[in-house]
């Protein structure tokens, strides 16, 4: 790693209408302290402000409905106390000179009726996912999901459009649609979990029909400059399965074309292989801004490597997170080149600030 490369990590830019300092991105990482209600606390805001230092902070899963909820302690975005506790974090985050987005997602058939409050748990086809979920309950099977007919599809992207209305009279920068990780959107997409003879499942573009929807309307909604989109393909995730590298490519491929035009703020692509074919093809059909994350983990991206991705010609931001768990001030660390801390794996979930807002900074230790 050369002076140069590990510069253009602090070189701004600007992702639509977000103007960046750095092309250091922190992932939406679900950290459960938002409580029964699902709304974020000055616990949470401090977390957020103490890392705003990055170019941007994407804010763990926010759900858009209540009965989108997919875990124990996620924040919401569903209605007026909710956007209050983010109105509370963006406000925190802006006053320590960052800028933070919310990432909208809904759980599709990873919901469960003992995490929603016995609400449905809906899903493109009615296909559970193998094995158990963490529930109020303690560790239960997945929930049965039931198929979403045409007819109530537009009830979605109205949840969807109103979260991010929300979000932007609650002071965000923008939002981040979550079509990733085995997370309704992406449950669309995955052949695994849509098995629909309709307009909305077969072919790839069918598929995809369905993202571009929403992803259209919340752009409509709040303008295409402060909306990004975040994907995972080939991410064996929650049982999407996506094994089939042409239909990968032609999916993601129909999405990102369709988007194209749109203009959104960026693509965020989660893929193991970051500078493999498939990564740069869908750069190329998305035709923006790309961040790029190197995959599901368990070492945390290191220095080295968010110097070497960033000099993909594909990649205008590199997207780190368990390092940001554990470093608040991780961007002045990798410039300056100083020791991280150690994670606390075991505390990643939990209900207080313990391995979630107590690490030091480089010059507390």
């Amino acid at each position: 790693m050369t002076t140069a490369t590990l510069s253009a990590l602090f070189e701004p830019t600007a992702f639509g209408a977000i103007e960046v300092p750095n092309r250091i991105v922190m992932a939406p990482m679900t950290r459960t302290r938002s409580g029964a209600a699902g709304v974020p606390t000055g616990l949470v805001a401090e977390y957020y402000a103490q890392r705003a230092g990055v170019g941007l902070i994407v804010s763990e899963g926010a759900y858009p409905s209540h009965g989108s909820q997919a875990y124990v302690g996620q924040p919401g975005i569903a209605d007026a106390e909710q956007a209050a506790g983010w109105k509370l974090v963006a406000d925190k985050v802006h006053d320590n000179g960052g800028r933070i987005v919310v990432q909208l997602m809904h759980g599709g058939r990873s919901a469960h009726p003992n995490i929603n409050g016995g609400r449905r748990v809906v899903a493109p086809s009615a296909i559970a996912i193998q094995g158990q979920t963490f529930t109020e309950r303690g560790q239960e099977a997945h929930a049965q999901p039931e198929a979403l007919t045409e007819a109530e599809l537009p009830g979605i992207v109205e949840e969807f459009v109103d979260s991010a209305r929300r979000a932007i009279d609650a002071g965000l920068d923008g939002v981040e649609i979550h079509s990733a990780n085995g997370y309704l959107l992406h449950q669309f997409l995955a052949p695994a979990a849509n098995q629909r003879t309709d307009q909305y499942g077969g072919s790839p573009e069918n598929r995809a029909r369905f993202v571009v929807e929403v992803v259209t309307a919340v752009a409509n909604a709040i303008g295409a400059d402060r909306v990004g989109i975040r994907i995972s393909p080939e991410n064996m995730i929650q049982d999407t399965n996506e094994t089939d590298r042409p239909d990968v490519l032609a999916t993601y491929s129909a999405l990102l074309t369709s988007l194209r035009p749109l203009g959104l703020a960026y693509v965020s692509i989660l893929h193991g292989e970051p500078d493999g074919d498939l990564v740069r093809t869908l750069a190329e059909h998305f035709g923006g801004k790309t961040l790029i994350s190197g995959g599901f983990r368990e070492v945390p991206t290191t220095r080295e490597d968010a110097a070497t991705l960033i000099e993909l010609p594909h990649v205008h931001a590199v997207v780190v997170g368990r390092a940001l768990i554990g470093n608040p001030d991780l961007a002045t660390r990798w410039r300056e080149g100083a020791p991280e801390n150690a994670l606390r794996p075991e505390l990643f979930y939990g209900v207080g600030p313990d391995g979630y807002t107590d690490y030091p900074t480089h010059n507390a230790n």
